[in-house]
């Protein structure tokens, strides 16, 4: 059997080891376009800032290792140009010989990754020197070459995700003046606004200037170097380097040109085998749709957790075995200074976007024991389906513990538990580690309250959406002292441990939301008025924390 392989990134080079150790006795071979096969291309950006210093170590598995442990025949600098599907031939071009040549296959994987968006930007042509897309070690090479040689002061990066994100740290700790220029209202747009904002927080501190709204429309061009950019706007940004990260879109002009099926979110479509349209062609990695778990709908991932796994599951059945992949739940996270936000399943917005019944929860928690020195709080949004108590997504943020807690909720989801599983879940905790009732734990136990009816739950959007209603009762219950600090316009302030004595000055009838810090406090509030014959008694989900994020 002879299995080829195209692309030598996360997807291709996980199918072709896979391949091998399924099948002792095939011939395999991997063609990339590029100088480089299986880098760590997540790693750039860190290696871009100086986190990561020895440049050899983004190369996860050295060529050597490809022919000595796998057996496999690598070609980079080879890229293929035609698929003969008929012919089971591939056409390939040696870039650097400038030979053209056609192979035969008894199996094809596709893996040919994503390419980075460029936005139509006036002014924007080849030969500018310090204009960067961060996708490949060339071009991290080029970028570092730039800070080194040119010294820039003031950079602007379009595009405010995963890759704009990690950059825009990258460059501030090279001690760069950044300015973030994103389109959409938020910067992360996969997880609800308020995450959005615990990262647009930390941002300012770290000076960065964040344009939202907005797009880059022109450059100011000196010679062969970007001066200066012009927004839609009118503004004007002065900039002596540019980085590109406005997206990445799935690399499928040679499955389209050999008539392979394209599917919705512009992906190769696949069979849970990783099977194409042709049944001897595989496809993995980001040029592929995955099945959502949760809904069922085709999506791009786009990350090299999934990448990964399809690779493994593409390499073994092109070689003979019969291994599924069940689909993604998108599990993600990114890092920008001390702030750390992560995302699993489904959040808030893409719950309404599928129109899947759900309620949210809000909760706030030490990462570890609070009595032990050095621990911060948590913030953990959980969405859930009403009737069942099942949870479909977490987000999480904070400076310290969130990978845990985002891989523990990515686990429950994959696994169909419900929020009475999270608060029986029987976790490791040491003071230094977490706390007795861990945040997953308190997360799980505060949505299962919800789902049994001991509390109803009212978001701050649905809050402000009653603000000013003459029927509403707004009640804070926090300290004195945490009062004066800021209330929620409208609130009637009686800290909880006077309001068994002055029921009295509250109304039974009217519709009551009571709020506090984090919703601890509130919770029991909300339990006191409504063993009390309150009618309709609110717990506002996230308290005045989430209040103060989201607006």
């Amino acid at each position: 059997m002879r299995i080829v392989v195209v692309g030598g990134g996360a997807g291709g080079a996980s199918a072709a080891v896979k391949a091998r150790r399924i099948n002792e006795d095939a011939e395999i071979l991997i063609y990339d376009k590029g100088p480089h096969l299986s880098y760590a291309n997540c790693g750039l950006p860190f290696f871009l800032g100086g986190e990561i210093e020895k440049r050899e170590d983004l190369f996860v598995v050295p060529f050597s290792r490809f022919d000595g442990w796998f057996n496999v025949d690598v070609h980079p600098w080879h890229s293929v140009e035609e698929i003969n599907r008929k012919n089971k031939t591939v056409t390939v071009r040696d870039i650097q010989g400038g030979k053209v040549f056609v192979d035969s296959y008894d199996r094809l994987i596709l893996a040919t990754g994503s390419q980075p968006f460029v936005p139509s930007i006036e002014g924007l042509r080849d030969g500018i020197r310090n204009v960067f897309t961060l996708t490949t070690v060339p071009d991290v090479d080029a970028a570092c070459a730039c800070l080194r040689d040119d010294e820039p002061q003031q950079a602007l990066v379009i595009g405010g995700g995963f890759i704009g994100l990690e950059v825009t740290e990258a460059l501030t700790m090279r001690g760069v003046a950044v300015t973030l220029v994103e389109r959409l209202p938020q910067v992360m747009p996969i997880v609800d606004s308020e995450f959005s904002n615990h990262l647009l927080g930390e941002l300012g501190r770290l000076g960065v200037r964040v344009i939202l709204g907005d797009t880059v429309v022109g450059l100011d061009v000196d010679g062969d170097r970007v001066t200066g950019a012009v927004l839609a706007s009118g503004t004007r940004v002065p900039c002596s380097l540019v980085m590109i990260a406005a997206g990445m879109r799935p690399d499928v002009s040679l499955p389209v040109a050999a008539g392979l099926d394209i599917g919705v979110a512009g992906g190769i479509v696949v069979n849970d085998r990783m099977q194409t349209s042709d049944a001897d062609i595989y496809a993995a990695g980001d040029c592929v749709e995955s099945e959502e778990l949760l809904t069922g709908r085709r999506v791009l991932s786009l990350l090299a957790g999934p990448a990964n796994k399809q690779g493994r599951v593409a390499g073994a059945n092109a070689a003979g075995a019969d291994y599924v992949f069940r689909g993604a739940l998108g599990t993600c996270i990114v890092r920008v200074g001390r702030m750390t936000v992560a995302k699993t399943g489904l959040s808030e917005r893409d719950a309404e976007r599928a129109n899947k019944a759900h309620f949210v929860s809000d909760n706030y928690a030490r990462d570890h024991a609070g009595y032990y020195p050095g621990s911060t709080e948590l913030h953990i949004k959980l969405t859930v389906e009403p009737d069942t108590g099942r949870l479909l997504g977490a987000q999480v943020a904070g400076e310290s513990g969130v990978d845990k807690r985002i891989d523990v909720f990515a686990t429950a989801i994959y696994a169909g538990l419900t929020v009475f599983d999270l608060e029986q879940l029987d976790l490791a905790y040491a003071p230094q580690f977490s706390s007795a009732k861990g945040p997953e734990v308190m997360a799980g136990m505060a949505a299962a309250n919800i789902v049994r009816g001991e509390v109803r739950n009212i978001t701050s959007c649905g809050l402000r959406q009653i603000l000013g209603d003459p029927g509403l009762q707004l009640v804070d219950v926090r300290t004195d002292e945490e009062a004066r600090r800021g209330m929620i316009p409208g609130a009637v302030h009686i800290p909880l441990h006077e309001l068994r004595r002055r029921l009295s000055e509250l109304d039974p009838a009217r519709t009551t939301v009571v709020y506090c810090r984090t919703g601890i406090r509130s919770y029991i509030a909300s339990r006191i008025l409504t063993q009390r014959g309150f009618a309709d008694v609110r717990n506002l989900s996230g308290a005045w924390l989430s209040w103060i994020i989201g607006n």
